[in-house]
């Protein structure tokens, strides 16, 4: 049955369709074939995959990052971050890896990051000489922190297909989430005295000044979600409604940056890559039926992993299989499908149930920005018009660094508990 399902799958996969359909196909003829059971089940199974009020959360943090990018957030956040690291060696490169992590704190998605950061920041690169493909290269691979750092799309379906708490996924992601920073900022340094790139402008502090009092609302965003939801007052669906709420005040009211009139096309936006998440949320959560109901974990769990695995040695599997897998497939299929295999393994080895979704959610970041079809390429390819191959030409060195912080992040799971220890 299990050579059944993945041959189903890849098939299909390899004939060009879209991630959903080998995903449901796979177990119906599992179902059909295979298992003495009703195939009308797995309409049960769709419902109860998007019945959660916790995925509430997603279309709201999707709506809010929409505004954003569309309005002056992601400007203000640059100009700020710009005004105190642009005249250091390296400065340019360092504003883009901060302003990403900024606004990945605030939108939760790597491609969103892309957009927003991306395309401003990537004219500054090129003008102050920069290689278009190291800038592109910079830009992806920093956008990885987004699935990291509160509020992580990903995290949220780490904590509906386990039960764990999203509020302290959101803490644990925040050590891994400035580990990537501040490993990028110092390679930052070392590859603008490599290739002499020039420093830019010091700004007074008088400038500096009006640049931080205009990016003080935008940098309230990470304040009211892990804040608000740690502290209690609300729960992380609240959260993101907040979060769109006080999206639509800077952009409408303060900033004007937007009209309203133009919020039917931000909300349809919002709409279409909401459906499609949760059209893959209620297929995933067949697919785990399915495979626990036929024992393929079991199975598949006790052949990589043997009979009784240490902690360490589950985590390292794991990292590995996420990896791969979201090299070609969607982060968020991949946390589904992979996730109820590992897990029951992970509890009874001992691992962290937040220490393992931050590794997990880790390695999905990784992967989305790693060749051959890490989805933060071809967004990065389909916003700069650029090739494929210009566009993957600069991340061995970023990739490089990412797995180094993804074996950190294995061995010493501190770095992802210590702020949650400290609370």
């Amino acid at each position: 049955m299990l050579w059944t399902l993945f041959g189903v799958m890849f098939v299909f996969l390899f004939l060009g369709f879209p991630m959903m359909i080998p995903l449901i196909l796979g177990p119906l003829i599992l179902i059909w074939f295979f298992m003495d059971t009703n195939p009308m089940l797995m309409a049960q199974q769709f419902i109860e995959g998007i019945s959660s009020t916790t995925l509430l959360a997603v279309p709201l943090f999707i709506f809010a990052a929409d505004i954003m990018s569309t309005g002056k957030t992601s400007k203000r956040l640059l100009d700020f971050v710009g005004a105190f690291v642009s005249h250091v060696r390296g400065g340019y490169a360092i504003t883009t890896a901060a302003a990403c992590t900024l606004f990945g704190s605030i939108s939760g998605s790597t491609q969103a990051t892309v957009v927003a950061i991306g395309k401003p920041m990537r004219e500054r690169l090129l003008r102050v000489g920069y290689k278009d493909s190291s800038a592109i290269a910079l830009i992806i691979n920093s956008s990885d922190v987004a699935l990291l750092i509160p509020p992580s799309i990903g995290m949220i379906i780490y904590a509906l297909v386990t039960g764990e708490s999203v509020g302290d996924l959101f803490v644990a992601g925040i050590g891994p989430g400035i580990l990537i920073f501040l490993f990028f900022a110092v390679y930052a340094v070392i590859h603008a005295k490599i290739y002499d790139i020039p420093l830019g402008e010091k700004m007074k502090w008088k400038e500096r000044g009006r640049v931080t009092l205009k990016a003080l609302f935008p940098l309230g965003f990470p304040v009211i979600i892990v804040g608000g939801i740690y502290s209690g007052h609300f729960t992380p669906t609240e959260a993101a409604g907040i979060s769109v709420f006080y999206a639509l005040i800077l952009e409408l009211l303060v900033f004007r940056s937007i009209h309203i009139k133009q919020l039917p096309d931000t909300a349809l936006s919002t709409g279409v890559v909401t459906s499609a998440v949760f059209v893959l949320v209620a297929f995933g959560q067949a697919f785990s039926w399915v495979i626990s109901f036929a024992n393929i974990p079991q199975m598949l769990t006790d052949a990589v992993l043997g009979t009784d695995p240490s902690a360490l040695y589950v985590l390292m599997i794991v990292a590995l299989f996420f990896f791969v897998g979201c090299m070609f497939v969607d982060p968020i299929v991949v946390i589904l499908i992979l996730t109820p295999i590992f897990y029951p393994v992970a509890m009874q080895a001992g691992v962290d149930p937040i220490h393992l979704g931050v590794v997990i959610t880790y390695q999905a970041a990784l992967g989305s920005a790693t060749p051959p079809f890490g989805v933060d390429i071809f967004t990065a390819s389909a916003v700069f018009n650029r090739s494929y191959l210009d566009v993957i030409r600069g991340t061995p060195p970023y990739i490089a660094m990412l797995l180094i912080i993804g074996v950190l992040v294995i061995l010493f799971e501190e770095i992802s508990l210590f702020l949650i220890n400290i609370f």
